[in-house]
């Protein structure tokens, strides 16, 4: 007698048990509660240089617009509120303290520009103090300074020749300035707060410098 011949492939699949699939499945959660705190971290980093990068936006802005149309008296300067719930920057150009929606600069209306802060970032106090998890003040190497370094407690403003100046007893705003300014952002995230600088030098040239947990760059 011959043996009835198999038909092929029948016996070729099988199904995934529940214990595969269970194990699966926890290996996936396992791998993604590892990976999560990795990827809000870069999403904090990201907001930070971010805003910090449209700051230093905002005050080459001012630069240019402070040289173009001749500002001697009032200098325009950068101001910080809060708006509608969030941080706001702003080219004070009529230097009232408020954000307007048409100031008339020669001769054309024109909205104040201004920059919304994101998410979680917000202006610092100040400098931070190198102490209590914060990184020291950033120091700007090559630029000496013959005065305080201008932070966050100062008010910037641009001359006519796009030259940057302490504007904290107006209409007095002499250049060059005596120091170079750093004006700190800063971030609320799980764990260690988040900082970045936009630095100003004497010149009028502006970047961005971030603290990776060690140092500066």
């Amino acid at each position: 007698m011959r043996a009835k011949p198999s038909k092929p492939g029948r016996n070729a699949q099988r199904g995934v048990s529940l214990l595969e699939l269970l194990v699966v499945v926890f290996v996936t959660l396992v791998l993604a509660a590892l990976a999560s705190p990795n990827i809000m971290q870069a999403v904090y980093n990201l907001r930070l240089v971010g805003t910090a990068a449209d700051l230093a936006g905002l005050m080459q802005q001012a630069r240019i617009m402070a040289s173009k149309n001749n500002a001697s008296n009032p200098n325009y300067s950068i101001r910080y509120i809060a708006q509608n719930g969030k941080q706001v920057a702003f080219i004070d150009l009529n230097n009232n303290g408020v954000w307007d929606a048409s100031v008339s600069i020669n001769g054309v209306a024109t909205p104040e520009p201004k920059v919304i802060f994101s998410g979680t970032v917000f202006p610092a106090a100040g400098a931070p103090s190198g102490s209590g998890g914060q990184p020291g003040p950033y120091v700007l190497a090559g630029d000496s300074s013959s005065g305080t370094v201008n932070t966050n407690v100062n008010i910037m403003g641009f001359s006519s020749r796009g030259l940057p100046c302490n504007y904290d007893a107006p209409p007095t705003c002499s250049t060059p300035s005596t120091s170079y300014f750093v004006y700190y952002l800063t971030d609320t995230r799980m764990g260690a707060p988040g900082w970045a600088g936009v630095v100003v030098t004497k010149a009028g040239r502006t970047k961005v410098v971030t603290w990776n947990g060690t140092a500066w760059q």
